[in-house]
């Protein structure tokens, strides 16, 4: 499978020793890796860059690859590929059950590893999704390359928070974001219902052609927000 470049996979696992040795195969196969000791260092790192794919460890101090898991899940459709130490039954159905792509037993050896990675980028369609990284919907598109926003042609800036806010509704259309998802998801946790909506009613100003009857970014009421065009 040829890899869209730059394509990335996050090896989240804290065993230095594990995560130094995926990233040397992966980046041998010609992906970017990023790395992380534990679940709150990956989060922030999946926040703050573009990740393809997560190659993640079960069993990690504090919060567990599952719990990492349903985190991302509630934002993302990003791959996930679970690594463990235990090969029983229970755990895989456990990691699968709960959005992981796949199942990976620790003895497995690294270029495995690496074979399951590309199995399930293009089972799951991300690379081709990975090809094009132009958002479009019409009047209004986004490039998640140079975070260049189009609308109408013209190009419009944005703040660093409303270019994550968009592509985040934009790259998810007709999924319902709630307040504590955007809120844990683009300020870690910090502020509530009012941070958001003064956010959402500034991009609106921007994207939509009357704010105060969008038709991109709408209400879902006392729930949160969704963002409702199609990829042309």
């Amino acid at each position: 499978m040829n890899i869209p470049t730059p394509y990335r996979v996050l090896v989240v696992d804290d065993d230095p020793s594990i995560a130094e040795l995926m990233r040397d195969f992966l980046e041998n196969d010609g992906f970017q890796v990023l790395t992380a000791g534990g679940a709150e260092e990956a989060f922030a790192i999946f926040q703050a860059s573009e990740v393809h794919c997560l190659l993640l460890d079960v069993m990690m101090p504090g919060q567990d690859g599952f719990e990492l898991c349903r985190r991302i899940r509630s934002v993302s459709e990003t791959p996930i590929l679970f690594l463990s130490a235990r090969d029983d039954d229970v755990h895989k159905i456990r990691g699968l059950g709960i959005g992981g792509d796949d199942y990976i037993v620790k003895t497995a050896s690294p270029s495995e590893v690496v074979a399951r990675v590309k199995a399930v980028l293009r089972r799951t369609g991300a690379a081709s999704r990975h090809a094009s990284r132009v958002l479009d919907y019409g009047r209004l598109k986004l490039d998640l390359s140079t975070r260049e926003l189009l609308v109408d042609g013209r190009s419009l800036s944005l703040t660093p928070k409303e270019y994550e806010l968009l592509s985040l509704l934009s790259g998810h259309p007709r999924q319902v974001f709630t307040y504590e998802q955007l809120l844990d998801r683009l300020w870690e946790g910090v502020g509530d219902k009012h941070t958001v909506r003064v956010h959402i009613a500034r991009l609106r100003e921007k994207i939509e052609l009357d704010a105060n009857a969008p038709q991109y970014v709408t209400n879902v009421w006392g729930i949160g927000y969704r963002f409702e065009a199609k990829p042309v």
